[in-house]
């Protein structure tokens, strides 16, 4: 086995694990363990394309400063490569997401502002209007910019995409996806439609997302903020995303996300974060519509350990009404 050089060497080819022990009707259920990037999370890959490309582009140079607005994961991809590419980071984060992630972020010497979970795109409040007034701020400073930067589908398209499509020997039904940014679903909707026209691409949205409603009946609704999943589920409509390759939309509530994940871990051994919980349950109702057959492919999509202090704990579900 060669030497791994770099932490970056060690993102993407993550393994593939069948589902075994949840019922998931006449279908074959595999989850990509993302979790196992360096960074913990499938937001790794975007965050090495997007400043790799910002390298060959001139945007980053020496003492350049990163600034994102997310919810975590993409701030730690962003955080872990700019400090072993030896750049400095910013990152502005939701205030509704898990401490964990914060207590990370400080420990990758990333700068951490707060943001408002319950203002809409228009507020200069909301996270993404505050990391672009950072940013203005901040001399020498690139704004990632997820939600509209190209990179980021094309990370998908060029990694994930070939991934699945090996690991499952060319033969994939379905891959169910979240929205964030897009960015997932969009680059492997345009990768599965020039290699594999029979893929349909899923849609798994939290309850009082907006995006369901614009795929289903092309309507914008208000978001209702009641989601408690980290990382998917959208106020506006990214850049990044492109509609065109969802073929099926299914909405999960918090419960439904928060118990899937913990059967997830009594049953398969696997502790993901907020966001799998979403997906999965959208993968197994995909699963039990189906009258035949079908390889259906979804995405730990980070960590669990994550969330040890919400998500698996009792007294956090129980205030929440969850359990």
């Amino acid at each position: 086995m060669s030497k791994i050089q770099s932490l970056t060497d060690l993102i993407g080819n993550t393994p593939i694990v069948q589902v075994k022990n949840i019922d998931t009707g006449h279908c074959n259920l595999y989850l990509k363990l993302e979790s196992m990037n360096p960074g913990s999370s499938i937001k790794d890959r975007v965050a090495l394309k997007i400043i790799e490309d910002a390298e060959k582009n001139g945007e980053l140079t020496e003492g350049s400063t990163v600034v994102e607005a997310t919810a975590g994961n993409t701030g730690l991809g962003l955080a872990l490569i700019a400090l072993l590419k030896g750049y400095k980071a910013k990152v502005v984060i939701l205030d509704k997401m898990n401490l964990n992630k914060i207590y990370h972020l400080k420990a990758l010497g990333a700068e951490v502002t707060l943001a408002r979970s319950d203002v809409g795109p228009d507020s200069p409040e909301h996270y993404v209007n505050v990391a672009k007034k950072i940013c203005e701020m901040t001399e020498k400073s690139f704004m990632a910019n997820q939600f509209s930067n190209k990179s980021n589908p094309i990370a998908h398209e060029e990694t994930t995409g070939p991934e699945i499509f090996d690991q499952m020997n060319g033969d994939v039904d379905a891959v169910v996806c979240g929205v964030g940014t897009g960015g997932t679903i969009s680059g492997l909707g345009k990768y599965f439609s020039k290699v594999s026209p029979k893929t349909e691409m899923v849609l798994a949205d939290p309850k009082g997302s907006i995006v369901k409603d614009v795929v289903e009946n092309n309507e914008v609704k208000p978001a209702d903020y009641s989601w408690l999943v980290e990382g998917i589920g959208e106020d506006f409509i990214p850049d990044t995303l492109d509609i065109k390759y969802i073929k099926k939309a299914y909405e999960v509530t918090n419960k439904e996300a928060f118990e899937t994940i913990r059967i997830l871990a009594q049953k398969e051994g696997i502790i993901g974060g907020s966001s799998s919980g979403t997906l999965i349950s959208a993968a197994l109702k995909y699963c039990k519509d189906q009258d035949t057959k079908k390889n259906v492919v979804t995405f730990v999509c980070d960590s669990g350990e994550k969330y040890l202090n919400t998500a698996y704990n009792k007294e956090w579900l129980k205030e929440k009404n969850l359990i």
